[in-house]
């Protein structure tokens, strides 16, 4: 199986990408993981917010392939501990043989085909946070999931 975060825009902080790369280098040691980027719309000021979630839903489809399992990370979505997440992914790596998408939106969310499309959705948080900072907490709480599967003390209850 592998793993994918699909984000609409790229990381701008260079500190946000080396943190983010850092991650991504940990958790590819346990399984594999690569981030995709859905460009940012262009004049996306002047395209009012109905639209852009659907312009932007659009190239997120196309990124997606027929037998992806979409995961949506959406604040209406389940919460899980760590622990919790961690045999989350246990099952989805024992269930699924391809790729486990989960999707990251633009700042106004998902349009309705994303949400049509999607297989589930999770939240990382009550809380709100800057899409770059999601893809840090991301990539961190997956690397997290894989070293509580494995027994290494990078996590403590």
């Amino acid at each position: 199986m592998k793993v994918i975060l699909l984000s609409v825009g790229k990381t701008d902080d260079q500190a946000f990408t080396q943190i983010i790369e850092d991650y991504k280098k940990r958790v590819n040691f346990h399984i594999s993981f690569d981030i995709n980027v859905v460009p940012d719309l262009k004049n996306r000021r002047n395209i009012s917010e109905k639209e852009q979630k659907k312009e932007e839903g659009i190239m997120i489809l196309k990124s997606l392939q027929s037998s992806d399992h979409v995961v949506l990370l959406d604040d209406k979505g389940k919460q899980y501990s760590s622990i919790e997440f961690a045999r989350f992914m246990e099952k989805k790596m024992n269930a699924i043989s391809k790729r486990l998408v989960f999707v990251i939106g633009g700042p106004y969310g998902f349009s309705r085909e994303i949400y049509d499309r999607a297989n589930e959705k999770l939240s990382l948080s009550k809380l709100t946070f800057t899409h770059q900072m999601v893809r840090v907490i991301f990539a961190e709480q997956l690397y997290r999931a894989m070293t509580i599967l494995k027994n290494e003390p990078y996590h403590h209850e």
